[in-house]
């Protein structure tokens, strides 16, 4: 029952300043954020590759007002990327990317989040690796799509995200799975109505599974976004039936969860790719992580208490 609460105060700016100034932050949120800059996130990455592991690299922050900052944001990928192709990283690393940080929610957000994220798409490809979209809350959806749908002309080999908690993500995950594009899958982390999600943990994961048995049984990649044990398991089963190879399809974990995973299933000849986020604005991404697991909310109130 916390998680909706938490999802709730990660829109509050009253507890986003609580939360920055309780003692024992800064600790958790290094469990969960690589660093605040590229300089600090690249040893992170060089880490990961040296294990075998792939990364995604997600610039935090999405609840942006100005176009100003959208255009920094652009800005914070494309140096990214241009540190990766210095460091010979490209094809060990993709990006993640929200279009709310490249201004998807300001006014004519569709046309100038597409403006901000085609060159960060282009820059990528030049460098060899790619761009996936991420999904956020269900009213930028069919923005989100378009827009990759656009994308893809020139770049096909650009990702999105479904979730699995929405009651339309059967019917897209249908089309794209068709279409031979990049799908990550994950039960979704935004507090959504009951008209639009199901709400109770065993319906999400039926859910989830009936996505992905339809994105292993078509012509995408799918990207199989979870740390649950069971669900990792019937992914296996599932695209073993479907006769997928090794590298026909991938998990993603994110970076300060069950990293002892990370390194099983990268020894058993999977690819694995970690989530892995970094910046300084935190904060929404941080409360998404605590609403989604009980444990990592006890981790968070047992390191105040310490501190205070």
């Amino acid at each position: 029952m916390l998680g909706p609460v938490i999802l709730a105060a990660s829109r509050s700016d009253r507890m986003r300043r609580f939360v920055s100034a309780a003692p024992g932050t800064k600790q958790v949120v290094a469990r969960f954020i690589a660093g605040e800059n590229v300089d600090q996130v690249v040893p992170v990455v060089q880490d990961a590759v040296a294990k075998g592991l792939a990364v995604t690299l997600d610039v935090v922050g999405e609840d942006i007002t100005t176009r100003e900052q959208a255009y920094a944001a652009r800005d914070a990928y494309l140096e990214l990327i241009e540190r990766l192709q210095s460091l010979d990283l490209g094809t060990r690393a993709e990006m993640s990317v929200k279009l709310s940080m490249f201004g998807q929610a300001l006014e004519d957000g569709h046309e100038l989040a597409l403006a901000n994220v085609r060159p960060v798409v282009e820059a990528a490809a030049a460098i060899g690796t790619t761009v996936t979209l991420d999904a956020e809350d269900h009213t930028t959806l069919d923005s989100m799509f378009t827009i990759h749908e656009e994308l893809r002309k020139d770049f096909p080999q650009t990702g999105c995200v479904i979730q699995a908690y929405l009651f339309r993500t059967e019917a897209d995950a249908r089309r794209l799975a068709a279409s031979g594009s990049r799908v990550r899958i994950v039960k979704g982390a935004y507090k959504e109505p009951a008209e639009v999600a199901y709400q109770a943990k065993a319906e999400v994961d039926k859910a989830y599974v009936r996505v992905l048995r339809i994105l292993m049984e078509g012509d995408g990649y799918p990207m199989i976004g979870s740390h649950d044990p069971r669900l990792i398991s019937i992914a296996q089963e599932l695209a073993r039936r479907a006769g997928r190879k090794l590298d026909e399809y991938e998990f993603q974990m994110l970076y300060g969860i069950r990293g002892e995973e990370h390194l099983r299933l990268a020894a058993e000849g999977h690819r694995m790719r970690v989530y892995t986020a970094y910046g300084t604005d935190w904060y929404g991404y941080f409360m998404r992580r605590l609403a989604e697991k009980p444990a990592n909310l006890l981790f968070f109130a047992r390191s105040i208490l310490t501190r205070s």
